[in-house]
């Protein structure tokens, strides 16, 4: 008896997760996608720009820094330096890949401190985007 009351309650629950799960599926079905932008945010993006080419500035300064200065590529060369004359051949490796991204990153920054520039004379030529919205 106890093997038929277990199959009954196994059938009942598979029942209702199926009707659950038909449900769920007709609901996703007839909900329609979420809108896109309405712009390109350029009104935003003017009213960000120097709050952005401030912190592109700070973060050039503190990559082009001593090696006294944390974050700097001077002071991650002088750890990859030193690993490498300890015999640390596992963490040099390590410490190298992240200079090498931290030196890439360098010029991708400059790279957006020219873009932002563009982005600057833009908005000040159009108002800083109150018309595009």
């Amino acid at each position: 008896m106890n093997g038929r009351r277990l199959t009954r309650t196994l059938l009942a629950g598979l029942a209702v997760t199926a009707v659950l799960a038909g449900t769920t599926g007709a609901a996703a079905a007839d909900s329609t996608p979420a809108a896109g932008p309405a712009g390109d945010g350029a009104k935003a993006l003017c009213k960000r720009v120097p709050k952005i080419d401030q912190r592109i500035d700070r973060a050039l300064k503190r990559l082009e820094a001593g090696a006294g200065t944390r974050g700097s590529i001077a002071r991650l060369q002088q750890r990859v330096d030193n690993a490498k004359k300890a015999g640390h051949t596992e963490i040099a490796t390590y410490l190298q890949d992240r200079l090498d991204f931290r030196k890439s990153l360098v010029t991708n920054l400059q790279q957006r401190q020219k873009d932002l520039a563009a982005v600057g004379t833009w908005c000040k030529d159009n108002g800083d985007g109150k018309a595009a919205g």
